[in-house]
Parts: C-alpha cells; sequence; structure tokens
C-alpha cells in the first residue's frame, strides 16, 4: 500500500524546499557531495530526487534513475533534470514497494534521505534487494550523535522535526548493516552528524 501520509508530508513541502535548504548549506556541501557522486558508474539508481538540487553535482554523462516518494517535489525538479548532461529517468516511487528485479543496479546513491524513510531498515533492505552482487550503496547523509551534548538536543529536535520533515536522530550506520551492507568506508564531514558512507552488497 503507498504512504499517502508520507507523499503528502512532502508534496506540501515542495514549493518552499529549495529555500528550506538554504543556498548557503548546499554551497557548503556540494564539494563533499561532488567527491562521493565522482564514483557513479553503470546503472545507478539516485534515491530521493526531491527538487534536484543534487543534479548540479552529478558527473555528465551518467546512465540514472531517479526515484521519490512526491510527484509535486520531481515537478519542481524538471529544469535541473532537463540541464542535466546525462540520462536521468524520474520515477514517483517509494523506496519500500521498488517493482524493479532483484540485482538491477550496479550502484545506489542517496543524499540527506534516510533521516526521512519511514522505515530505515526495510528502505535500505530495499535497496539491497535491487543491487547486484558486489553492488555498491553511496550515502551522503546527516544522522544523530554519539556526542554530548548532541545527542540529547538531537533527540529533542526530531521530536519536533519529524512531524514536518526529517528526523534528526537516526543511527544511520548501524541501519546499513542490519540492512545487510557491509560497510566499507565511514568519513565524518561535520563532527558525527553530517557524514559519507560507502557499503557493498556482498558478491
Amino acid at each position: 500500500m503507498a504512504d499517502t501520509i508520507t507523499q503528502v508530508k512532502w508534496d506540501k513541502l515542495a514549493p518552499r524546499f529549495d529555500g528550506m535548504a538554504s543556498e548557503g548549506t548546499e554551497r557548503r556541501w556540494k564539494p563533499f557531495k561532488q567527491a562521493l557522486f565522482s564514483n557513479m558508474k553503470g546503472r545507478i539508481l539516485f534515491l530521493a530526487l526531491g527538487t534536484g538540487l543534487d543534479i548540479p553535482s552529478f558527473p555528465a554523462g551518467q546512465d540514472i534513475t531517479a526515484i521519490d516518494i512526491s510527484p509535486k517535489m520531481i515537478e519542481q525538479a524538471q529544469a535541473r533534470l532537463a540541464a542535466y548532461d546525462g540520462s536521468i529517468h524520474a520515477e514517483v516511487m517509494d523506496v519500500h514497494e521498488m517493482p524493479y528485479d532483484a540485482c538491477s543496479f550496479d550502484q545506489v546513491f542517496t543524499s540527506c534521505t534516510f533521516c526521512s524513510v519511514p522505515d530505515p531498515v526495510k528502505g535500505l533492505r530495499a535497496l539491497h534487494r535491487v543491487l547486484k552482487p558486489g553492488g555498491q550503496l553511496f550515502m551522503f547523509e546527516h544522522t544523530g550523535s554519539h556526542l554530548f551534548p548532541f545527542r540529547g538536543m538531537m533527540d529533542l529536535m526530531t521530536f519536533l522535526s519529524e512531524r514536518i520533515g526529517p528526523a534528526m536522530n537516526r543511527d544511520t550506520v548501524a541501519n546499513v548493516r542490519a540492512a545487510g551492507f557491509e560497510i566499507s568506508e565511514v568519513n565524518n564531514i561535520f563532527l558525527d552528524v553530517v557524514k559519507t558512507i560507502k557499503a557493498i552488497k556482498a558478491a
């Protein structure tokens, strides 16, 4: 059954999402995203396209399938999709209910996504299923913190933030392991809150 609650939440945010993401934040993280996305090769799945803010950081010439649960988000992404020097096929889709065959993709990329997926381990298991053996997962994510006092602060923030958007306190690295991936690399970008995660589906 489609997750209409999550879809409606992000549809409502779509018209003002770019402003909420803020130009300054995008500039700050862009070099790290570009470095992560430079690994793109083969058949690629990009999860949670949103309004396409990440598209300018993609390397040219890639073959990308991009999904998002919100049709309004994909509508807002049209100009960035049209400007990309490569192939991006965007579809409205819930990660929990992807119709793709098992072992369909060489790589999966996410960007600030698993703070918002309602059932993160289930969503990651769905990604694991559609990856080929030996396929790679690349994530740019903000997560919960294990550091004092940030852990308590982020628990409190999540009480408010997840009503309109993301949860701020998830242990995404642990969730990736719980979904069956082998972690190959974790890099902290800002404290232990913003990080890149690289993982592999065992061959």
